[in-house]
C-alpha cells in the first residue's frame, strides 16, 4: 500500500509539473470592447490581436488549447507579440467590434469574419484590419508559433502563409 501511495503521489507530481500551464494563461481577459482592446494593445506595444474563435463542443479546439497553447514557450510569444482573446462563436453576449459597433460575438464571428469552422485563428493590426486568417487547428506547435512569427517578421506582407511554412520547412533541414 505504501508504494501504492508513494507512485501515486509521484504520478500527480510530475503530472502537475507537466501541465503547470493552461490555455487560459495563454488568453488575456476582455471586457467585450475591443475598440478599447486595440487602444491598450497599442498602449502596451503589442503588434497586434490574436483571435481563436472556438466553440464548447470543438474537439479540435480542445486539442489545440490542451496541446499548444499551454505551452510556456507558446504563451510567451504570443504575450510579446499580441494581446490574444478567445471568441466563443455561439455566444449571444453583446459586445462592441473593432469599429466601435455594437454587437454579439456570434453575429461578430459570423456575419463579419465569415467564421464557419472551428478553430478559426486570426490576427489583427493595431487599426482592427484582418492580417491572416486561419481555419482548422495548426498541426503542430511549431507551425502554430510560424503563424505568429508570419506577421511579426511581416512575411505576410511578400507572400502566403502556405509558402512561408514551406519556406520555414526547408530552412529547418
Amino acid at each position: 500500500m505504501r508504494k501504492f501511495l508513494i507512485g501515486l503521489l509521484s504520478f500527480v507530481l510530475l503530472y502537475g509539473q507537466s501541465s503547470a500551464f493552461a490555455s487560459e494563461d495563454f488568453f488575456d481577459e476582455s471586457f467585450g470592447n475591443f475598440q478599447e482592446e486595440l487602444a491598450a494593445a497599442k498602449a502596451s506595444g503589442k503588434q497586434g490581436v490574436f483571435l481563436f474563435f472556438e466553440m464548447d463542443e470543438c474537439p479540435f479546439c480542445h486539442r489545440m488549447e490542451t496541446t499548444i497553447l499551454n505551452q510556456p514557450d507558446v504563451i510567451d510569444f504570443y504575450k510579446k507579440h499580441f494581446v490574444n482573446f478567445a471568441i466563443d462563436i455561439e455566444s449571444g453576449e453583446p459586445m462592441v467590434d473593432f469599429q466601435g459597433r455594437e454587437t454579439t460575438y456570434k453575429n461578430w464571428a459570423e456575419k463579419t469574419f465569415r467564421v464557419r469552422a472551428t478553430p478559426t485563428m486570426m490576427i489583427f493590426d493595431l487599426q482592427g484590419h484582418p492580417l491572416v486568417k486561419y481555419i482548422g487547428p495548426t498541426r503542430n506547435k511549431q507551425e502554430f508559433i510560424w503563424l505568429g512569427q508570419y506577421i511579426v517578421s511581416g512575411a505576410n506582407q511578400k507572400m502566403s502563409f502556405t509558402r512561408y511554412k514551406r519556406q520555414m520547412k526547408h530552412q529547418q533541414q
